[in-house]
C-alpha cells in the first residue's frame, strides 16, 4: 500500500547560531551566523530532495524565528502543515562554537519540546510509511511521552519506526532514563542509526561496536547501522542474526555537517524501494559522500540513480 508520506519526522526544529571563526569555546566566539537546524527536519528535507514525500511534526514559537524556521523547511519541499505554533514558549535555539575538535554548544530548549498527542493523529500515522525521531526529541517531556506513545500507535497502524540515536549528555543528563526511553521506542523493531561518538556518549565510556549493536538488538532493534567515520560502518540486521562491514570511501572532506542525516536519507529511500539491506547501506554511503564533498546542504532534486552507483 502506497502512503501519502514516505517519512513522518517528529522532533526538534530549531535555530542554530554557529560561530563564524574557529575558537576554543563559545566564550571567545564573537560572531555567529543563523541556520535552520534540527536533525528530523534535515532528514525530511534530504529525503524530499531524493523525490520522497515527507512531513514533519514540530513545535516552534509564535515569533519571527519560528516564522523563519517554517519558511526554510518549506523551501526544501517538506510538508509543514503539521508544524505547530506554540503561543507560550519561544522558538528553541542552539548556540555552537566552530572548532577543530568537538564543538562547544548550549541548547535553549523551549518550544521544540512541546509536541503533544493531539499533534500526532492516527490519521497522520496511517498516511506515513516511516515514523522517525531522535534522542534530542525524546529527551524532554511532553515530547518524550508523546513520541513514545505515538510510536506504539504507529506500529499498530503499519508504520516502520526509525531513530537516530544522537545522544548527548548535555541534552539528556540522565543516562538511565535515556536507556529506558530508547528501549521503549526501539522495542517495536526500529531501524536504528548510531555513530561511534553517539555510543561513547550514551554508555559513558568507549564501547566496542559489537557490544553496542548487541545491546540495541536486545532492546528490539531490527536493523542497526553503526557508523565509525573513516573506519566505515557495521550493519547488523534480522535482530543480529546477520551482519556485514562496509569500508569508508577515501575522499577529501569539505564539510561534514549533516553527513549522518544524509546517510540515513539514502538508506531509508532504498529501504522504501524494497532493496536488500546491503544495497540500502551502499545507498546511504553514496549520499553521505555527496554531502561530505560539498559545502552546505545537499542540492535540490537529487537523481535517485546516485543511490545505486557502484561505490568506489
Amino acid at each position: 500500500m502506497t502512503r501519502k508520506y514516505a517519512l513522518l519526522a517528529v522532533g526538534e526544529l530549531l535555530v542554530d547560531f554557529i560561530g563564524m571563526e574557529i575558537t576554543e569555546d563559545i566564550s571567545t566566539a564573537e560572531r555567529f551566523q543563523r541556520f535552520q537546524g534540527g536533525s528530523p527536519s534535515n532528514l525530511a528535507a534530504n529525503m524530499a530532495r531524493l523525490g520522497n514525500s515527507t512531513a514533519i511534526v514540530s513545535c516552534v514559537g509564535n515569533d519571527n524565528l519560528g516564522k523563519y524556521l517554517v519558511e526554510k523547511v518549506h523551501e526544501t519541499g517538506v510538508d509543514i502543515s503539521h508544524v505547530v505554533i506554540d503561543n507560550q514558549e519561544p522558538s528553541s535555539i542552539v548556540v555552537v562554537s566552530r572548532s577543530k575538535g568537538t564543538p562547544d554548544f548550549i541548547a535553549y530548549r523551549t518550544a521544540d519540546r512541546m509536541i503533544r498527542p493531539k499533534h500526532v493523529s492516527d490519521e497522520l500515522l496511517s498516511q506515513s510509511a516511516i515514523f522517525h525521531t531522535t534522542c534530542f526529541a525524546l529527551s524532554q517531556n511532553p515530547a518524550q511521552k508523546t513520541i513514545v506513545d505515538a510510536a506504539e500507535r504507529a506500529v499498530q497502524l503499519g508504520c516502520q519506526l526509525s531513530i537516530d540515536l544522537n545522544y548527548a549528555p548535555t541534552i539528556w543528563p540522565d543516562r538511565e532514563e535515556a536507556m529506558q526511553i530508547i528501549e521503549a521506542y526501539v522495542k517495536h523493531g526500529a531501524l536504528t542509526k548510531m555513530s561511534e561518538d553517539d555510543a561513547e556518549r550514551l554508555y559513558g565510556k568507549v564501547i566496542e561496536p559489537k557490544e553496542a549493536i548487541a545491546d540495541l538488538h536486545r532492546m528490539g532493534a531490527w536493523i542497526v547501522c553503526f557508523t565509525m567515520g573513516s573506519r566505515g560502518s557495521i550493519i547488523s540486521y534480522e535482530n543480529g542474526k546477520k551482519s556485514f562491514e562496509m569500508a569508508a570511501q577515501k575522499i577529501e572532506v569539505v564539510d561534514a555537517t549533516g553527513a549522518g542525516d544524509s546517510y540515513w536519507s539514502g538508506f531509508l529511500t532504498a529501504f522504501l524501494e524494497g532493496k536488500n539491506i546491503e544495497t540500502c547501506a551502499k545507498a546511504g554511503v553514496n549520499i553521505a559522500v555527496l554531502k561530505l564533498t560539498i559545502m552546505g546542504s545537499l542540492p535540490s532534486n537529487i537523481s535517485r540513480a546516485i543511490l545505486y552507483t557502484p561505490n568506489t
